[in-house]
């Protein structure tokens, strides 16, 4: 009697294996070692090889692997859907600005003020939708996005719709931090310092928890977690990333708008986190390397090249449903 089990297309099984492949090479310990030296040193040496230009725009990629790392936790660690990311990168970089520009406060010792006002906000965000899901959470976190960035806009203290303006420039040990090349190696320390904080919390305990609250709350919860506590730390710490993205971010630009934490922010970090592969640290990075440099290099192609750009990534979609470099499930 025939099997009548669908077997998988010869073609498709061999370009599985191949990109398996291809991803398990960088899974030894000294292959990932390597790899790490060699990416750090492309990211000391980059700044003095490109262009004023190019050092701009990969600054904003290292800002949004700093965000989408985040937001990773939130998404494809703990498996909460949140469409207002871009709140906690506001609320961080509102805060800094406020406390440095108005009141005067050193930069350094704004910090911790910053980063306290996003996890009161991650705390705010997450007690209400901590038993919601899927579209439900998704409307109230796209609710919580829009609220925040429309209080920035009619509140006196945040300077309105025109926003903050002369955020002063940080100092450490009497250097000034000011120029295209500074502020790409301050992005790059975050990147690195978000990727190891990323790392170490996946191998915790509680990034366990946060895994077995996203493939199924009620199992997690008779294993004994406290799916409530779980759910409210993953905000917190999502909030935490993208306060200091915000920080930095406000003192870069020297200055902020309501208008630089739109939907359309929220949606780019989330669309990267997807692409990339939800949960996976390395796809993460490349989704958000993507996201940033992709319609650069398709400028070229003048006012097409955001139709190409989306044209490209719906064929990354089609051809990798689960992202460039996924999880590994058992």
């Amino acid at each position: 009697m025939a099997d009548s089990t669908p077997s998988t297309p010869p073609d498709e099984e061999r370009r599985g294996n191949a990109v398996q492949r291809f991803y398990a090479a960088f899974e030894s310990p000294p292959r990932r070692r390597a790899l790490h030296l060699l990416l750090l040193a492309i990211l000391v040496v980059t700044p003095w090889l490109a262009s004023q230009y190019m050092t701009v725009i990969l600054t904003n990629a290292l800002l949004y692997v700093v965000l989408c790392l985040g937001l990773n936790v939130v998404v494809g660690y703990a498996g909460l859907l949140d469409l207002g990311y871009a709140a906690f990168f506001a609320v961080g970089a509102y805060t800094i600005g406020i406390l440095t520009q108005q009141f005067g406060i050193n930069f350094w010792a704004a910090i911790p003020f910053a980063l306290a006002a996003a996890a009161l906000a991650g705390v705010i965000i997450g007690g209400p939708t901590l038993r919601l899901r899927s579209d439900y959470l998704a409307i109230v976190t796209l609710g919580f996005g829009e609220i925040v960035r429309f209080s920035a806009r009619n509140l006196e203290i945040t300077g309105g719709a025109s926003g903050l303006s002369h955020i002063p420039e940080p100092t450490l040990l009497g250097w000034y931090i000011d120029s295209a090349i500074d502020f790409y190696y301050v992005f790059a320390v975050l990147a690195v310092l978000a990727y190891i904080a990323s790392q170490r919390l996946f191998d915790s305990r509680l990034g366990r928890a946060w895994r077995y609250v996203r493939h199924d709350e009620d199992a997690a919860e008779a294993m004994g977690i406290n799916r409530v506590a779980v759910k409210l730390a993953a905000y917190i710490t999502g909030a935490i990333f993208g306060a200091l993205g915000g920080i930095f971010f406000a003192v870069n630009l020297g200055a902020i708008s309501p208008e630089s934490f739109s939907f359309q922010q929220s949606v780019l970090i989330l669309l990267a986190v997807v692409l990339g592969g939800m949960g996976k640290i390395p796809g993460v990075i490349l989704g958000a390397f993507i996201v940033v440099l992709g319609p650069e290099l398709l400028r070229d192609f003048g006012t097409l090249r955001l139709l190409v750009f989306a044209v490209l990534l719906l064929l990354i979609m089609l051809f990798r449903p689960s992202g460039i470099w996924p999880e590994k499930r058992s």
